[in-house]
């Protein structure tokens, strides 16, 4: 190994707090009052403006979205929901959480998104009532089509965005669609608020009763029942769980939203960068292009094939001794002890075959040109030599 090699550390992820969002914060603090509040309102409004949607319901996770999504759709206990198994588990265990049954569904071998004959096939055998869509590393999913294959009302599909703020399926951006689309604000995310998620809808209904559920199915939070003139009385008319966003949360948001647009650009500069850089490179696949629309580059994954020199997990491992951080989105779930345990082991080909190639490089707004030359010639130099010395 040269100096060369060892000479520039390139972490996987960094999470930016800009100057103006540690000022809202301490202004919050000093407001003495920090849990939801008037600042969540005002961050749901930016939001759904930002992303083109009538309503945005900030919460405490994803994870917690995709739940409170799905209790929405009042199914029935045990009801069958169709989800990718190549996601993260969290996404799965919300359907679990909601007392509903997971069907675990492969994916196609190049979008890592969900393929409509699969989703057909899925839902004729088990009886989908609803379905999670993953827009995975940010590449659009085909959300219409997927729902049409699965003969499913569009309200019935909750779209998990996780990765895909500022992504587009064709004209729409992911989030503008009028059922249940999930954000999350966690501190590797296109938007680092450091914990949080948002549900954005059309439906004025769906947006009141997710209000509601995020803290105990409460009809008035602690906002409106605790400000000067305000009664203490409230009732509980529906099911809910503790998952509310704050106001120290939402002040962070509120700004590091002005700086959205430009990180979004970076990203693409970024996976521009990449793709020049690895397209000929023997072995390596970059990740895809949408045909329409707009990817969210919130990973750029990378395929590590036959024809090059190391297995993904020795490059994983050279990179790593090098100062390069990278990771692999996702293990299978069907992969997990639990999730066998409770669903079977179902035969999903192309995501047992695809993961073993998956690596995600470095990819934040942060990330100068110079560290992406640099992971990319470590990595065409590894690919030529192997992992010698």
């Amino acid at each position: 190994m040269t100096t060369a090699d060892i000479g520039r550390a390139v972490p996987f992820a960094t999470c930016e707090i800009i100057p103006e969002a540690r000022a809202a914060a301490l202004a919050v603090l000093e407001s003495g009052w920090v849990t939801t509040g008037p600042r969540t309102a005002q961050f749901e409004h930016q939001l759904a403006r930002w992303v083109g949607a009538e309503h945005a319901v900030a919460v405490s996770s994803c994870t917690a979205a995709i739940e409170l999504s799905l209790r929405a759709l009042r199914l029935p206990a045990g009801s069958p929901v169709l989800s990718p198994t190549l996601t993260f588990c969290g996404a799965v265990h919300a359907i679990v959480h909601a007392g509903l049954r997971p069907v675990l569904v492969d994916v196609d071998e190049a979008t890592l998104t969900l393929r409509p004959r699969d989703v057909a096939s899925a839902a004729e055998r088990s009886g989908a009532r609803a379905m999670v869509v993953q827009h995975m590393a940010g590449y659009p999913a085909p959300v219409a089509e997927l729902a049409a294959a699965a003969g499913l009302d569009p309200a019935h599909v909750v779209e998990d965005a996780a990765h895909g703020l500022g992504a587009a399926a064709g004209p729409d951006p992911v989030g503008s669609a009028p059922g249940a689309t999930c954000f999350s604000f966690y501190a590797t995310k296109n938007l680092p608020i450091g914990e949080g998620g948002a549900v954005t809808t059309a439906d004025p209904e769906l947006a009141d009763l997710l209000r509601q559920s995020r803290q105990h199915g409460m009809s008035r939070d602690a906002w409106r029942r605790y400000h000067p003139g305000s009664g203490w009385r409230y009732s509980v008319e529906v099911d809910g769980m503790k998952a509310n966003f704050t106001d120290l949360q939402a002040a962070i948001g509120s700004a590091q939203l002005t700086r959205l647009e430009g990180w979004q650009a970076r990203r693409a500069e970024l996976a521009d960068r990449y793709d020049a850089a690895l397209r000929d490179v023997p072995g390596l696949t970059p990740p895809p292009r949408p045909v329409t629309g707009r990817h969210a580059w919130h990973l750029y994954v990378l395929r590590v094939g036959p024809g090059y020199r190391l297995t993904r997990d020795a490059l994983a491992a050279a990179l790593a001794e090098r100062g390069v951080g990278t990771s692999v989105h996702f293990i299978p779930v069907h992969h997990f002890p639990y999730f066998r345990a409770l669903l079977g082991a179902p035969h999903l080909p192309v995501a047992d075959q695809v993961f073993d190639g998956l690596l995600s490089l470095p990819l934040h707004p942060a990330l100068a040109d110079a560290d992406v030359d640099h992971v990319c010639a470590l990595i065409t130099d590894l690919g030529r030599r192997g992992g010698s010395p």
